[in-house]
């Protein structure tokens, strides 16, 4: 009997080695928020700072949302790379590796203070996350396309 491991496609690695990859951007994001809070002292549990309390509010708060947002999308990122990974393991993999780089320079440009700054390069995360979409599709797909094998 062949275990799971030996099922899945060699590629599928990348797979694997890609979701790493962007827990390792998640810590680095999270780092910053706390280093942002020790800068504009914006204490625990204040999850935003308002303008009217502290005269960096916009800052620390670009820096929030940046790694806010990019948590509010990884679930999504995450199941979509799992799945259609299973079947297009390459193609997922590349897509992942866009999708971490985009999201990249999306907190990096947001943690500037101009939230304008995050689309510049940051936009092509949905260009990866469309992608993946796909690759789902496709291999769900493939699983409601397959014969009854009884």
């Amino acid at each position: 009997m062949a275990t799971v491991i030996e099922l899945l496609p060699k590629e599928y690695g990348l797979v694997a080695i890609v979701l790493v990859l962007y827990c390792f951007l998640n810590f680095y994001m999270a780092a910053q928020v706390g280093m942002a809070r020790k800068k504009y002292k914006v204490y625990y549990p204040t999850l935003y700072a308002s303008e009217s309390e502290n005269k960096d509010a916009k800052l620390f708060n670009c820096v929030q949302r940046g790694h806010q947002n990019s948590l509010e999308t990884m679930a999504i990122f995450f199941m979509l790379m799992i799945l259609g990974g299973l079947k297009h393991p390459s193609i997922c993999a590349a897509l992942g590796v866009l999708y971490t780089v985009a999201r990249y320079f999306y907190f990096t440009g947001y943690a500037t203070g101009e939230p304008q700054n995050r689309l510049t390069i940051g936009k092509y995360f949905m260009v990866a996350l469309v992608g993946l979409m796909l690759c789902t599709l496709s291999f769900g797909w493939t699983l409601l396309s397959q014969t009854a094998s009884h």
